[in-house]
């Protein structure tokens, strides 16, 4: 019987959560990267020696990159993206001779991530990440005031947004504001809104169909030297699955996942299988997708969200959500033995619990709300294993 291997992510030496916390915690690996190097540079071979060095010393093993990151340029297609794109064939090459072969990334402009509210409180009191489109309406139109942002939204959106946004206090403002802007990286800084307006405005010329376009010449150039070293490259969806700011998005749904492994037909032109991501569009078939395309699934996050209605979706508990995880494993677990491969999986986006309330947490990134996390799909696993009669 195989079974997934079970990761959690670290972002590095300065991760309040700590690579004992996370061997504790019953993982067998991280999935990290090298934050302190420049988007768009070499990754030596030398550093990452040196964080493998790191992990190893704590009795773990570097399993997947997350992220390789993938530099504006490229995704333009502007400037000096084909030296960066050299870059990055290197950086893969570099990756592979230590190693470390699943490399993930992503291909959404700008922001890695939106929610709202990074502090949505649970009926236990512990702590949730949410999208609230009618906060993210106001944000965008009378926060940021993007040009021709109206243009994005009806009038009753505009109108539910101004309410909203009319019983908020100015601090209230401020905070949705970098809440919004959390998913830049490197926002720990509080940007302007003149600085975001700058951002977008690189991208008033590209759609949809140019976005895909960029993102296929991106695969077409890195995917062979990946698939030659016998690397994976995992894509992940863009989160949320649909517009933000009028910016493009490519991978939102199961449409956007055959584009791409069609226009690049290699195996090592994969996915992230993200439950989280995929399942806040409710036309995602997510059982679908792992039928359809379960050979290039690379490397998996598990989480849940719960659509409260249509325009909020919040991080719900891994087993309890919109989406049955019961079935998703089952499939997995089928998925993988056909395959006779394990698939690393780590448990996306945990609630952040009382007892951590003082100690400084990434969103989502906190320990225990991961751990149980963790706990509870290594638990689903074994119980699914168990009823096929394959105990793990």
């Amino acid at each position: 019987m195989i079974k997934m291997q079970q990761t959690m992510r670290w972002f590095g030496p300065q991760d309040t959560v700590n690579l004992i916390d996370i061997k504790q915690a019953g993982a067998t690996g991280v999935v990290t990267a090298l934050h302190h190097i420049p988007v768009g540079e070499i990754w030596t071979v030398q550093e990452i020696k040196n964080r493998q060095e790191i992990v190893r010393n704590a009795g773990l093993e570097w399993v997947v990159v997350e992220s390789l990151p993938v530099h504006e340029e490229i995704k333009r297609a502007s400037g000096d993206y084909l030296l960066y794109i050299e870059n990055y064939k290197i950086s893969i090459k570099n990756l592979a001779e230590c190693g470390i072969k699943i490399i993930t990334y992503n291909f959404m402009p700008i922001l890695d991530w939106v929610r709202t509210d990074h502090d949505f409180v649970n009926q236990d009191g512990s702590r949730a990440l949410l999208y609230n489109k009618e906060a993210f309406t106001y944000f965008d139109v009378f926060l940021l005031k993007r040009p021709n942002s109206e243009n994005s939204y009806s009038i009753i959106e505009k109108e539910k947004a101004l309410e909203f946004g009319n019983k908020l206090s100015e601090s209230d403002k401020k905070l949705l504001f970098r809440n919004v802007l959390l998913g830049l990286p490197g926002s720990k800084i509080d940007f302007t809104a003149k600085q975001i307006l700058d951002l977008l405005d690189n991208y008033a010329t590209i759609d949809d169909a140019k976005l895909r376009e960029n993102l296929i010449f991106f695969l077409s150039e890195t995917a062979p030297v990946a698939e030659q070293y016998g690397s994976k490259l995992a894509i992940h969806p863009d989160d949320p699955p649909f517009s933000v700011l009028g910016l493009p998005r490519i991978l939102s749904v199961e449409s956007d996942i055959k584009a791409i492994f069609e226009a690049v037909p290699l195996a090592a032109n994969g996915l992230c299988y993200c439950t989280g991501s995929l399942g806040a569009n409710p036309n995602n078939d997510l059982e679908k997708i792992i039928d359809n395309y379960g050979d290039r699934i690379h490397f998996l996050h598990l989480r849940n969200t719960i659509r409260e209605n249509e325009s909020i979706f919040r991080e719900s508990e891994h087993l309890i959500g919109d989406t049955k995880m019961e079935v998703i494993v089952e499939k997995l677990i089928a998925l993988m033995n056909r395959r006779k491969e394990s698939l690393p999986m780590r448990p996306d986006h945990g609630f952040l619990h009382a007892i951590e309330g003082a100690r400084e947490q990434y969103p989502g990134y906190s320990l225990i709300g991961r751990l149980k996390g963790l706990a509870e799909l290594r638990g689903l696993e074994m119980g699914i294993a168990y009823k096929l009669g394959n105990p793990v």
